[in-house]
């Protein structure tokens, strides 16, 4: 009797610590394939905002170009028109930026980036404007180069 009642009990103790085991892995497989599910969605947001804001640059640039050369014409306006379109693309990356990121400094360096390039079109000559475009290039490479580390 004794013999059989060791063996139960040894018996409904492996099942508890197996069940224990088995759901603390359990746990560690979720949460393994939620970071990796969230690193994708970084490195895809991260790229999707690097590339609307290096849309919008040009778009900023090509609408100086065209008010420069012929303040009021069509072109010069369908570029500020286009330069409008880039705007809202590039903010809506900014958005989803500011949704995935969990980094306070990342999300303040996309905003910086995206702020630097909206200003280019206020340039005033074109040392100007080459200035403002070269803010903008560096305040993208640094969103860059900190948005990095998350996405590895």
């Amino acid at each position: 009797m004794d013999a059989a009642l060791i063996a139960v009990a040894g018996t409904l103790l492996g099942v508890v610590f197996t069940h224990w085991f088995q759901g603390r892995a359990t746990e560690r497989t979720a949460a393994l394939a939620r970071s990796e599910q969230l690193r994708q969605e970084r490195i895809a947001t991260y790229s999707a905002f690097a590339g609307a804001v290096v849309d919008y640059r040009h778009s900023q640039n090509d609408r100086w170009f065209r008010a420069a050369e012929e303040p009021g014409s069509e072109e010069a306006e369908e570029s500020r028109y286009a330069s409008y379109r880039q705007r809202t693309a590039a903010r809506q990356a900014l958005f989803r930026v500011q949704l995935v990121c969990d980094d306070p400094e990342t999300r303040r360096l996309a905003e910086r980036a995206f702020e630097e390039t909206h200003c280019m079109h206020e340039a005033v000559g074109t040392a100007d404007r080459a200035r403002r475009s070269e803010q903008a290039k560096e305040a993208l490479a640094l969103f860059v180069a900190a948005a990095t580390p998350g996405v590895r």
